[in-house]
Order: structure tokens, then sequence, then C-alpha cells
């Protein structure tokens, strides 16, 4: 027995001898026309991963969570770098200060600040100094850092250089006093002794530890060396 449907997509066939049905659909070929453009494309991208390059195609997405700003990128921090600002410039323990934050975590951003802001400054005093001071910052910390290891100090290179970067602001801070008195020669001389010392002590009261004992002043007086150096870059003298 057959049934003949009325649209004509298929037929059915049955048998009284099995039970089976079986059938066909026929349906009609469909195109779709996307333009020249899309086969071309359609083709490069089977050639291309035909020849093992199909990670050209692949596309990543970007994760928002994952952007940062800018300075949590470089790693700057400018509350930790305004505590330690505070504590370079007034050093007395009893103040309350946790200084060895300065040592302890070192960071490079703060103490190239400072020693630009220095370098900067410097320009109203010798120009031609300028180029020295970064180099001078750089080889004057490494030259301090050889000399602690040497005497059984336990410091890293880095914490040598935000130290003594860092311990560079009091110098900064009587650069302005120098311009006002700069006519009056006691009192100027005495301004940048007390410049150097306070530079000198804030640096040395974190890098000489209680392990050099009896060494201590084997360190201090190249530390004191260095700030006087710095000073001269300053004022030419």
């Amino acid at each position: 027995m057959q049934f003949s449907p009325t649209n004509g997509d298929f037929t059915f066939v049955s048998s009284t001898d099995a039970e089976e049905l079986s059938g066909t659909i026929d349906a009609p070929d469909i195109t779709l026309n996307m333009g020249p453009e899309a086969s071309r494309d359609t083709y490069a991208t089977t050639f291309l991963r035909q020849r093992g390059y199909g990670w050209l195609l692949e596309v990543e997405e970007e994760d928002s969570e994952d952007t940062k700003p800018l300075l949590e990128e470089l790693d700057i921090d400018l509350k930790d770098i305004y505590y330690k600002i505070r504590c370079v410039l007034m050093p007395m323990p009893s103040l309350g200060f946790n200084r060895q934050v300065v040592r302890d975590n070192p960071d490079f951003w703060g103490p190239l600040a400072v020693v630009l802001l220095f370098s900067m400054i410097s320009i109203y005093g010798q120009f031609r100094v300028v180029s020295w001071i970064v180099t001078i910052w750089i080889f004057g910390s490494l030259t301090i850092f050889l000399l602690a290891r040497v005497l059984g100090g336990e410091v890293s290179y880095g914490q040598v250089l935000g130290v003594i970067g860092y311990s560079l602001l009091p110098l900064i801070v009587i650069a302005p006093l120098l311009l006002v008195i700069g006519g009056f020669e006691v009192v100027s001389t005495l301004i940048k002794l007390f410049g150097v010392f306070w530079a000198a002590y804030s640096a040395a009261s974190l890098l000489v530890g209680d392990e050099f004992k009896t060494k201590k002043p084997l360190l201090i007086y190249p530390i004191f060396l260095l700030y006087i150096y710095f000073l001269s870059l300053y004022t030419g003298v």
C-alpha cells in the first residue's frame, strides 16, 4: 500500500508482509550567495587552518579585571613614598616613626624622584654637574653597598640605593635657605654642615646596624663624604 501526500514532499510506503516504514524526503538545494569577498575570506581561513596557522585567526578577549591603574602597574605607592619621606626628614626615634621600613621595604621610584628633584635644584648652582648626580647616586650607593658587605652587613644593593636616595631630602630642604642667606658666609657654612650631618645621620642610622659593632665608623665616614660631595655638586664648591 502506498500513501501519496498532497504536498508531494515525501512518500510513505506500507507493506503488509513486514511492519517497516521507509520514506524519502526530497528537499531542494539551498544556495546562499554571500558575495565574492565572503568566499575569499572562507578560502583564506581554510588555507590558514590547513597549513597550521589557525592561531593567527584567534582573537583574545581582554579581561576588564586584569586592567590595573598605571601607578599600580609601575609599582608606585604614593602613600608609602610619603611615609618614607617623613621618616627621613624626621629621623628622631622619639617621633614614633617606623624608620626601618625605608631599609626593609626598598623602592626605586621614590629615591629616583628625590634624586631628580635634587638635580633640578642643582641647575641653578652648576648646570654642568647635573648629569653627574644620578651617576654618583648609583655608583656611590654601589660603593657603600660593597663596603657594607665587606664589613659584614646584611644589606642589599636595592636597600642602599633607596636609603641613599631618600636621604638627599635634607640637602633639598636647605637649598632654598642657601639662596636666601648666601651672602652671609658663616651662616651659610653652618647651614651646609647641618644639612650634611642631617642627611648622613638619616642614611647611617638606617644602614649601619648592630651587626657592624665596632666597625660602624668605617661605614659612617664614607656616607658622610658622599653627602659632602652631593652638596658640592649643588654649590659648585
